[in-house]
């Protein structure tokens, strides 16, 4: 039932026994919170599942899997204090952890994912990614911030040579293009 935690057997028995998928996406929130994070990584490779963590890389744990993409966030994603308030500071004095994204790359295959939303944040990426030890740039994507086609589209046309003056990916959100901004794509 909705709203009803589920243990980890739960979880590997229903993904392993309702779905037909081979590959399984854990995201969030932040899916490194969870104190059975390791517990259900391991499990589900047992069973046989190709597992990708989407995580903030803010936050360590010893997890098995195949593709670690850490999407460290940009000062663009802090929220407005007036409609956050303390969770305002707080995301901003903990989202920049790049000894953890570090580490999260030491141990696994992995792909940084940065959204951007103006030019000036290549800058801050730029940055960032100094922080990091043999940083593959072909492993970098970028994303562009937005929720509606046009915006997206406009982004894209000065990304993309970003993107390519760098030797980094862009990743388009193809999901919105096609569908719009729906749930469920």
């Amino acid at each position: 039932p909705q709203g009803t935690a589920m243990s980890v057997q739960q979880i590997v028995h229903q993904v392993t026994h309702e779905h037909s998928a081979d590959h399984v996406v854990i995201t969030g929130g932040e899916p490194m919170l969870p104190a059975e994070m390791a517990q259900l990584c391991e499990a589900l490779s047992q069973a046989g599942k190709h597992i990708t963590i989407e995580t903030a890389g803010t936050i360590f744990k010893p997890v098995t899997c195949d593709l670690m993409s850490i999407s460290p966030k940009l000062s663009n994603s802090k929220p407005a204090e007036s409609r956050a308030g303390d969770w305002a500071r707080r995301h901003d004095q903990t989202r920049f952890r790049p000894e953890v994204t570090q580490q999260l790359m030491d141990r696994h295959a992995y792909q940084l994912k940065f959204v951007v939303d103006r030019p000036e944040d290549i800058d801050e990426i730029i940055d960032y990614v100094g922080h990091l030890n043999d940083c593959d740039p072909d492993r970098i994507l970028l994303m562009p911030e937005g929720v509606d086609s046009e915006i997206l589209a406009s982004k894209e046309q000065w990304l993309g040579p970003i993107c390519d003056r760098h030797g980094f990916k862009l990743c388009r959100r193809m999901h919105i293009q096609w569908y719009g901004n729906t749930r469920g794509t």
